[in-house]
């Protein structure tokens, strides 16, 4: 579990919203606890038809510990 907090892991899906549920089920987390950074959205098909291209996203685990102002 630990090699899971420090990596960001990515993930495809046919909208950005399958791949977030498919990040949040591997991660085994709440999605508020996620870095979620958009890598490409997906592009529709021939006809406007969804899938042609899915959806990629990065995520890691957001820190626990708020960060110390200096």
């Amino acid at each position: 579990m630990e090699d899971i907090k420090k990596k960001d892991i990515e993930f495809e899906g046919k909208t950005i919203e399958e791949a977030v549920q498919k990040a949040v089920a591997h991660m085994g987390t709440e999605k508020s606890r996620l870095n979620i950074k958009v890598v490409s959205e997906e592009q529709k098909g021939l006809f406007g038809m969804r899938g042609a291209k899915p959806a990629r996203i990065r995520v890691s685990i957001a820190d626990s510990k708020p960060k110390k102002k200096a």
